[in-house]
């Protein structure tokens, strides 16, 4: 096989993404170890920009008994060389086929990339549907954001971890270990599995339907199984692993430099953002303890760019004592510090001033919406005089690169609101030109990108009907046209994708059948443009008797069983009822770190002092 893989690579495009061998890349000696194979369900560029599986392949690694590789989904011309040549999907770092392992886990980071997990498993020699598999076969895993609504997913998943899993994933694959080397079968071992806190077995659980196809019951198989299965979390992220040497890519990769994730959660309470409600609690790393991660990093990987992430970055307690102490350690390195989510209420010109002593990069601002009144209806908290203070202070700074983020299609939008985002670009633009021409820097640049909304499971908006795609394309139109300003780029996303991400958001289990026809009928790399394939898609739904509208532009009633409601989240249904009544009304809802407003986490022992 090894003359064939090397004779393959030789002729398909970028073929550094197939050999491993990176620098800092980790290879253990299989004897007498639980094996895990890390599986990234996108390509290898997007793969190696995915802090999770850096955090999971360190810490994995770090235990004696246990191993973990990588593999990632291949592009076109491997697939078919793989599929010619009659090589099975092998991992990065010893090249041995993805049933070799005790177990795959994959990571749900997006919708769209569900038909690449059943393309991987085939390619990997593993049996699509978890009926199928026999003793001998991996259990197959899946964490991640998506997993918090398992079902679409539900009959090819063995089990999903609902939460953090920087410990969970270790106690996994101990107990699939212990349970083989005990001689224990396969629906013994997935029982197993269900007793450790997060894991949702989705064998365990029937669910039925009502005549009009909405969800009736939601019922457990066994008793081993909980209901609600209750998430898992990493309390304190100063004893959470974090990895110390990450493998650094021989290709470019999307997002090509350290992250340093330096707080997770969020209490903001933004009401369409389904991972400020995910991933409650907010939990801080230290500043001594980012120091010196940052410096092991630096030291290991050579990167000059670090990009300091979390939901909400700006809202890290001591980020002007953090960004002070990196630039110390590091301007003379010449490592640029790069701020994602920077929320546009705080005051950030010292922040800006420091992050630029090495090198400008793009400010990246997220109003969300056009006016006030939408932006109290989605609870962003922020005004119109916070955006225009913001890239002031910025263009003042030197910085002449500014990316907006907007999203249309959001619950109680009016073209009022739409229109706005065109008269808010055109003032940042007179603010660039309000800074005297000597003290500004030379060729602005404000990109204006908007997304179409997908109602998430989970959020105060997971009721609300998605607007349809004629009703979005002349959204789009619309700004197209009042956008035309000078200095501005507009860009925005192809509807149908939002449409397809919108059924599977909150689908049941029964769009599992819709998911395979697909695959059947060519879907693959569908994030892709090029390989998008809506008809395809609509001929899956009709060849399944499922209605996408069902799915996508269908409003819930509020006692709805909806299929996610197996999890529990912290966060309760009735105070995700109450924001919704709230965005009706444009009432704002202030960050519970100013005062506790019932959410529902306290009900969590340790996690959340209210």
């Amino acid at each position: 096989m090894q003359a064939r893989l090397e004779a393959l690579l030789e002729t398909v495009q970028k073929p550094s993404r197939y050999t491993g061998g990176e620098v800092n890349e980790i290879k253990k000696d299989w004897a007498g170890k639980t094996t895990c194979c890390f599986a990234f369900p996108d390509t290898y560029e997007v793969a190696m920009s995915h802090l999770g599986m850096k955090v999971l392949y360190e810490s994995i690694n770090a235990q004696e008994d246990l191993l973990c590789e990588r593999v990632m989904m291949p592009w076109t011309d491997m697939i078919e060389g793989l599929k010619e040549q009659g090589i099975p999907l092998y991992s990065l770092e010893s090249r041995r086929a993805l049933s070799a392992f005790d177990m795959v886990g994959f990571t749900l980071q997006y919708e769209m990339s569900y038909t690449n997990i059943l393309k991987m498993l085939e390619l990997g020699g593993i049996a699509l549907h978890n009926k199928d598999r026999d003793e001998n076969a991996p259990f197959v895993i899946a964490g991640g954001p998506c997993a918090f609504n398992p079902e679409p997913l539900a009959p090819f998943i063995d089990a999903f971890l609902l939460g953090d899993g920087e410990h969970a994933t270790n106690e996994m694959l101990r107990a699939i270990g212990a349970g083989r080397k005990a001689g224990k079968n396969r629906a013994a071992i997935l029982r197993d599995l269900a007793q450790i806190e997060g894991v949702y077995v989705p064998d365990l659980y029937e669910a039925t339907y009502h005549e009009d196809g909405r969800l009736a019951a939601f019922t457990p198989l066994d008793k081993s199984a909980p209901l609600p299965v209750k998430k898992r979390i990493e309390l304190d992220l100063n004893e959470a692993p974090f990895p110390t040497s990450i493998p650094v890519p021989y290709t470019q990769a999307v997002h090509d430099r350290i992250v340093l994730e330096i707080m997770r959660g969020c209490t903001r309470g933004c009401r369409f953002c389904q991972a400020g409600m995910l991933y409650r609690p907010v939990r801080e790393r230290s500043p001594e303890q980012l120091f010196a991660l940052a410096e092991q990093l630096v030291a290991a990987t050579g990167y000059e760019e670090m990009s300091l992430s979390s939901l909400s970055t700006g809202d890290y307690s001591q980020l002007l004592e953090l960004i002070k102490g990196l630039n110390e350690r590091f301007c003379d390195q010449r490592v640029s510090l790069s701020l994602p989510s920077l929320r546009i209420d705080n005051q950030l010109q010292e922040a800006l001033v420091d992050t630029a002593q090495v090198k400008k990069s793009g400010l990246t601002l997220a109003p969300e919406a056009g006016t006030q009144r939408l932006r109290d209806v989605i609870n962003k908290g922020v005004t119109e005089e916070d955006l225009l203070r913001t890239v002031s202070e910025a263009f003042a700074s030197g910085w002449n690169n500014v990316k907006l983020y907007f999203m249309i299609g959001l619950p109680y939008e009016t073209d009022e609101d739409l229109l706005g985002i065109a008269d808010l670009a055109r003032k940042v633009v007179n603010c660039y030109y309000a800074i005297p021409k000597g003290q500004r820097a030379r060729g602005l640049k404000v990109v204006v990108s908007a997304s179409t909304f997908v109602p998430k499971p989970m959020t105060p908006f997971q009721w609300a009907a998605q607007d349809t795609l004629e009703e979005i394309r002349r959204k789009q139109a619309l700004l197209r046209s009042a956008l035309n300003i000078k200095g501005v780029t507009f860009n925005w996303h192809d509807p149908e994708t939002s449409f397809l991400e919108a059924c599977f958001a909150r689908g049941d289990r029964r769009l599992a059948k819709v998911l395979y026809r697909a695959y059947e009928l060519g879907c693959l790399l569908d994030g892709w443009n090029e390989h998008f394939k809506y008809d395809a898609w609509m001929q899956a739904f009709t060849d399944t008797g499922l209605d996408p509208a069902f799915y996508a532009n269908r409003e819930r009633d509020k006692d709805e069983l909806m299929p996610w409601d197996l999890a529990d989240i912290g966060v309760t249904k009735k105070y995700l009822w109450r924001e919704n009544e709230r965005a009706r009304n444009a009432e704002v809802t202030p960050d519970c770190r100013l005062g506790c407003e019932g959410c529902g986490l306290t009900r969590f022992e340790g996690v959340c002092r209210g």
